[in-house]
């Protein structure tokens, strides 16, 4: 068995130009998609990084339809919700195992790993981050927010760089989410760019242009 096949989530994987100790992305996916759906971003990033792009480990129902956990409607609807947390910490768990041991099959840098994530995947990165900040340095989150399980532990991203970027007119996560997202992680000290682009619930050109050129000096 291939070793990269014993890791405990589907992944694609594609080198950079560094061969070995190389730095590393980790892309981790929004709800309803699978580990191809930020494949496009991933072919922008620089060309120095190692790329994996990570499946969530719940179908949907659908052959390429997958989930990172369920929604906690209990707060008042799809623009409050919160992360089941079973389901959550499910899934954290496994994206932690999963960054350890791609370390050792992909011979990655251990101390330049980054995640990047869309939607729900955002949500999961940042508290990726705040409980093992020393996994991962640093976290490119997009139209998402940090989960009120995590919101006590955001000190422990000082120093990290963060940058979050949203959609204004976003009606899915509504972008004041990501916005208190980014305060929390100025107040708790990380390093953070906080940006605001003129799309809903997706990806503007001008924020992976501004996410390539931010990211130029942080692994």
């Amino acid at each position: 068995m291939d070793a990269s096949e014993e890791l405990p989530l589907v992944h694609e994987s594609r080198p950079g130009t560094v061969e070995s100790d190389a730095p590393a992305v980790v892309l981790v996916h929004g709800r309803g998609t699978n580990e191809r759906d930020l494949l496009p971003i991933g072919s922008q990033l620089p060309e120095e990084l190692h790329v994996l792009s990570v499946r969530a480990p719940q179908s949907m129902g659908g052959p390429d339809s997958y989930t990172w956990y369920d929604l906690d409607l209990s707060g008042g609807g799809l623009h409050s919700s919160q992360p089941d947390p079973n389901g959550f910490r499910r899934s954290l768990d496994l994206l932690h195992e999963f960054v350890d041991g791609a370390i050792d099959v992909y011979d990655l840098d251990p101390d330049r790993v980054g995640l990047l994530g869309f939607s729900q995947g955002a949500i999961t990165s940042l508290s990726a981050l705040v409980e093992r900040p020393d996994s991962y340095r640093w976290v490119v989150a997009l139209n998402g927010y940090l989960a009120e399980s995590h919101e006590d532990q955001v000190d422990n991203a000082e120093g990290k760089p963060v940058f979050v970027g949203c959609g204004a007119m976003d009606q899915v996560i509504p972008p004041q989410r990501a916005e208190r997202a980014a305060e929390l992680f100025e107040e708790g000290g990380a390093d953070i760019r906080f940006e605001q682009y003129g799309v809903g619930h997706g990806t503007a050109p001008q924020e992976i242009t501004d996410v390539v050129q931010w990211l130029e000096d942080k692994y």
